[in-house]
């Protein structure tokens, strides 16, 4: 399933208009249909095919705002891709495939998700496809045994129930107070196995601190036998700061949300996480 998925990947990105419409998600998340024909010389239908090739290679997600559908750019494939494809090359130093080299420039201008301040509300939307039932992924992500082996290491902590406390502490390599939060919020909604949102808040960096509670949400379908979609969903509106953060905007945080799911897919699917 992984080198089908990394096909239609390939095969999305190969395409100089689907380049172009990941661009302008790039540029500003969240767009209709309307908007991303901008400066296309091309029809309605036209550019419903390229966003449909886009979202089977899960590099765009769609959510409804009324009666509107928005656009999302979907950084987790390419990251995948990264991993993947291109960092094992990095090996190779003045040797490498000049192919490769144009490739990695390509990839990584998609890399992150982008937001903006214009709209009302600004989503930043990661979708990605695990080899585990549901409920091996619902325990990865709630429970400090699973949830301390990926992403940054740090363990975090959930009172399943709406109003229960959630708290993320930081891991040993932070050099800070075990017992001080990192991360803290409420859990509002809770779905066992296929649903779970919560706000949520960045203690460690006083800019992100300071624009108070986001809203998070986990979601998690079935796909077939044994193979779960996650798609994750955390809204940033008057937080910029946290935005950057959470998108792996700024590299020397890490990779943000897309690295850490990443890891996850990588922790449930070998039992090791990418850097294991």
């Amino acid at each position: 399933m992984d080198e089908d998925r990394d096909d239609q990947v390939f095969k999305a990105l190969a395409d100089a208009t689907r380049r172009h419409l990941l661009d302008q998600l790039f540029t500003r998340d969240g767009r209709t249909l309307t908007e991303l024909l901008e400066g296309l010389d091309m029809t309605r239908f036209g550019v419903m095919k390229h966003l449909s090739v886009l979202e089977e290679a899960g590099l765009v997600v769609t959510r409804r705002s009324g009666r509107e559908k928005l656009h999302f750019l979907n950084a987790v494939p390419i990251q995948l891709i990264h991993e993947r494809w291109i960092d094992k090359y990095d090996l190779l130093g003045a040797e490498r495939l000049h192919a490769l080299t144009d490739l990695k420039t390509a990839l990584e201008s998609t890399m992150s998700t982008s937001t903006s301040t214009e709209t009302a509300t600004v989503l930043v939307v990661n979708r990605i496809w695990i080899k585990a039932d549901a409920a091996s992924v619902w325990t990865a992500i709630t429970s400090p045994e699973w949830n301390a082996r990926y992403g940054y290491g740090s363990p975090s902590y959930y009172d399943l129930v709406p109003g229960g406390a959630f708290r993320t502490l930081p891991s040993p390599e932070m050099g800070m107070p075990a017992d001080q939060p990192i991360i803290d919020g409420e859990v509002i909604e809770v779905v066992e196995n296929a649903r779970l949102v919560l706000t949520w808040r960045t203690l460690w960096d006083e800019e992100a601190r300071a624009e108070g509670f986001q809203r998070l949400t986990y979601e998690l379908e079935p796909r077939g036998e044994g193979v779960t979609q996650l798609t994750l969903t955390h809204d940033v509106t008057n937080a910029p700061r946290s935005a950057a953060l959470l998108s792996g905007d700024l590299p020397q945080f890490g990779g943000g949300w897309p690295q850490v799911l990443s890891d996850l897919k990588t922790l449930l699917e070998t039992g090791a996480p990418l850097q294991g």
